[in-house]
This record gives structure tokens, C-alpha cells and sequence, in this order.
């Protein structure tokens, strides 16, 4: 039983805990296990802590078996991206320059909303330098690997947290967002990923990027993203941009379907060069939409290429929060990542107010949009999965040079707009294709309500072959 474990969704274990046909602790060894098993090619985890998971798996093992369970995740593994605080265990974010000593003393709210509702967290995942690029390496862990093929890269920032729940170590995983680090390496290995809302889940302390920044589920069904969402909106008081909480269920009306609903399908918005395979993809999947009722429509967004305003945020985030480390700290920096932080010191005020201006009219543009339709379908990259460290694509290295090969995650950080990441397809290669979905404000009920509803009716696989 444990071996299957592995492949359970979060809502089965909960089913399987309720029956008593399965136990916490069964649960996290089947997870450890695998972890000790595949992580030494994959390298998804910097951190993993089996004393701490099983002593929390004893905890509600024991709270089921007196038949009360505590929140909504009691005895659910799931893993952490390294950007957020956990209490005990050092937050390294990628980098050589933080001192693994610490003291490490709190959580992030969305840590401590999963302690709260009983998850049992046993490990961090990788991620690149602070996140400053869509690929998952770091002279801090190395190179993290797809589990679809060793050779390709997951995606990032959040690749370490995508790469585990592809390869099944854990049913749940959350990972962060600035420019896409959940939908980027949500669509390059196969799992859904969700972007909520700025300001759902609460979060401290501000990230550089400040308003561009959300963590968000990362997760194998959209029923699952749904239930860990419902977990971490909880408020935090540290958190002074958080959305006034209205005790949301982002579980309640999953099923609705799409009937009815108002959709724009843009698979390049407009001026984006889009891999053929990604096209015929997301081409099939608009299709699906279609025959489930939807009233889809070919129609781009309207903006021109707002790349220059995002490296402009990013550029200043970046220069703000690494621009006055000391030199002996600087030097410790990734090279590109160096550069970057002295080119970003090196934007005018100017220019920055301007892009605050853009931005805000960008903002104000999509709102409009929404007006005419409920959601809107693109591509969640350009590109399918590339080789690790290659540079042979439109220079991968984003944010020194061109981010073309994910023009469609960044301008919905710009606008805060809640949107996701769902497998659609493969390539002829058999690397999994991703189609984002994106809502207007506040809506996250609608993109998955749409999400679950594709997801049912196209039963694209999730599970890499061999695994």
C-alpha cells in the first residue's frame, strides 16, 4: 500500500485517512522514500527534514485515529519552495551570500496557515539566485532536472517544487511567483500551478519585487490547488496588502463547468513567437473549451510588448534588495545576477515613474477587457522544456536579454490577475505543453472552475514514463 501512496491525490489521502485505510505516517515514509529513491538525479530538494516530517505525521496519525482531524490538510505532505520562511529550518533563497545559521525563528503566513491545518512539511525546494530567472540552477544546489527527460530543464523559479510533484515526491508543493516561477515550471513539467490574486495569499516579508510577487499552489489536479488555496488565503497580520478575507472556499462550485462563459483564446497576444508544437496544443485545447459550451473567441488582449516595463519593476526590485549587500557579499552573487543588480542600480527615477504609468495603464486595459470576456486562454510558455543550461533559445538567461520564450506569464504580474498553468498536450518528443488561463480581478473561482473542467475533460497525464 505505501508504494501506491505516492500516486494519491491530497484529497484521496484525506479519504484514505478518514477510512483508516491509510495513516499519515504510511503516507510521508511512501514520500520519503521516494524522495531517497529519485532525488539524486532529479535534485529537487535542498532541504529535507525526516525526523520533523514524521514526528508532525505521529501527530495527526493520532488526531484522526481519536477522529479529530485538525483543518482542512491534517497528515498531507507537502514541500516548500526556499523562498519562504519555515520556523527551525534555514530560508536560503538560492544564494551563497545568506548565512545558513540564521536564526531562523518564523514562518511565512502560508507556512504557518499549512502548520495550522495539520500538512505535514518535510522538506524545501530549490530554486535559482532569489528567483531572478525562468530556469532551475543555482551555484548554491546545482542543476534541477525534469523528471520528463534529465537532460531538460524544469522551469523556475519554482522548478525544484514543480520537479517533485512530477516526479511524485509529495502531493503538494508551494511554490512563488514574480514573472511566472509558478506557471513557467508548472507548464514545462506537466503539473498544475495557480497564481492567485496579489494580495489572496498574504505574504512577509515583502519579496523585492514587492507587488509582483504571489505564492500559490502548485499542485497535481486542480481540485487539490483548490483546497490548498482555501488553506493559505487565510489572513496573516503581517501582511499589510492583503485582500480583506471573506472566509473564500475555493472549493465551493470546482464542478460548475464552463457553459456560458465569455473566452478570448490569443496563442501569441499578438506578437509573441510561439513554438509550432505549443501552437497545436493550446489550438486543441481552445477546441475543448468549445465543446463544453464556452463561447470561445480568437481575440489577443490588445497590448503591445510590455516587456520593458516588467525588467524596469524587476531591475529596480532586484537593485533594492542586492544593490548594497558588501562587496565580499556581492561577489558571492551569480555572475549574470551581479550585472543585473548593478545595471538595475543604474535606472533613472525617470524611468521607473514611466513604467509606473504603464503599468497602471496596463491594468486599467485589462479591465475593460474583462468586461467583454470571463477569461482568457494563451500558451503558459512559448516553448516547450530546453536542454539545462542552454542558450541557444532566444537568450533563456531573462532578464539580461530577451524573455521571449515566456512572454505570457510576466504581463499577469504586472496586473496581479489571478491566473494558471494546466497541462494540455505534449510535443512529439513527449514533453508536456501547458495552457495558462486567466481571469479577470479576483476571480480565481473562474479559472478553476475552467481548469477543473478542462482537466476532466481532456485527461492530459501528469506522470512521467517510468514513473
Amino acid at each position: 500500500m505505501s508504494n501506491d501512496l505516492i500516486y494519491k491525490s491530497a484529497k484521496e489521502l484525506l479519504g484514505l485517512f478518514q477510512r483508516k485505510e491509510a495513516s499519515p505516517v504510511e503516507a510521508i515514509r511512501a514520500v520519503l522514500e521516494r524522495v531517497e529513491e529519485r532525488d539524486k538525479d532529479i535534485n529537487a530538494f535542498i532541504l529535507v527534514d525526516e525526523e520533523s516530517a514524521l514526528a508532525q505525521a505521529r501527530d495527526s496519525e493520532e488526531r484522526w485515529s481519536n477522529g479529530n482531524p485538525k483543518g482542512l490538510l491534517d497528515g498531507v505532505p507537502i514541500s516548500i519552495k526556499d523562498m519562504f520562511l519555515t520556523k527551525g529550518w534555514p530560508t536560503l533563497k538560492g544564494s551563497l551570500t545568506i548565512d545558513p545559521k540564521g536564526p531562523w525563528e518564523e514562518d511565512a503566513p502560508c507556512v504557518a496557515r499549512l502548520r495550522e491545518h495539520g500538512a505535514v512539511i518535510f522538506g524545501k525546494t530549490t530554486m535559482p539566485e532569489f528567483g531572478w530567472k525562468g530556469v532551475g540552477d543555482c551555484e548554491l544546489t546545482g542543476i534541477t532536472r525534469n523528471p520528463w527527460n534529465l537532460d531538460k530543464t524544469p522551469g523556475g523559479s519554482s522548478g525544484g517544487a514543480s520537479a517533485a510533484l512530477a516526479a511524485r515526491m509529495g502531493p503538494l508543493a508551494i511554490g512563488g511567483d514574480g514573472g511566472g516561477s509558478i506557471r513557467i515550471p508548472s507548464s514545462l513539467t506537466g503539473v498544475f500551478g495557480i497564481k492567485a490574486n496579489y494580495g489572496r495569499v498574504p505574504m512577509y516579508p515583502e519579496g523585492p519585487m514587492r507587488n509582483l510577487t504571489h505564492a500559490g499552489p502548485m499542485t497535481l489536479t486542480v481540485e487539490d490547488a483548490a483546497l490548498l488555496l482555501t488553506a493559505i488565503s487565510e489572513p496573516d497580520y503581517r501582511d499589510w496588502t492583503r485582500l480583506v478575507y471573506n472566509n473564500e472556499d475555493f472549493t465551493d462550485g470546482l464542478d460548475k463547468g464552463v457553459a456560458g462563459l465569455r473566452i478570448a483564446y490569443s496563442p501569441d497576444l499578438g506578437y509573441a513567437e510561439v513554438d509550432p508544437s505549443v501552437r497545436k496544443a493550446v489550438d486543441a485545447a481552445a477546441k475543448v473549451f468549445e465543446a463544453l459550451g464556452a463561447n470561445v473567441e480568437e481575440k489577443a488582449p490588445g497590448f503591445e510588448n510590455i516587456l520593458s516595463i516588467f525588467r524596469t519593476h524587476w531591475g529596480v526590485g532586484a537593485a533594492g534588495a542586492l544593490g548594497s549587500l558588501p562587496e565580499i557579499e556581492k561577489a558571492k552573487l551569480e555572475p549574470a545576477l551581479r550585472e543585473f543588480v548593478e545595471k538595475g542600480r543604474e535606472i533613472p527615477l525617470r524611468d521607473y515613474t514611466d513604467a509606473m504609468t504603464r503599468r497602471a495603464e496596463l491594468c486599467v486595459h485589462m479591465r475593460h477587457f474583462h468586461r467583454d470576456y470571463d477569461l482568457l486562454l494563451t500558451p503558459a510558455t512559448a516553448v516547450p522544456a530546453f536542454d539545462v543550461g542552454d542558450r541557444s533559445l532566444p537568450n533563456p538567461d531573462a532578464l539580461r536579454g530577451d524573455s521571449d520564450w515566456h512572454p505570457f506569464s510576466y504581463p499577469f504580474n504586472l496586473t496581479q490577475q489571478p491566473a494558471c498553468s494546466i497541462p494540455c498536450g505534449f510535443t512529439e518528443a513527449g514533453l508536456p505543453i501547458g495552457l495558462q488561463i486567466v481571469s479577470d480581478s479576483f476571480r480565481e473561482d473562474l479559472v478553476l472552475r475552467a481548469a477543473r473542467a478542462f482537466e476532466i475533460a481532456a485527461e492530459v497525464s501528469t506522470l512521467p514514463p517510468g514513473y
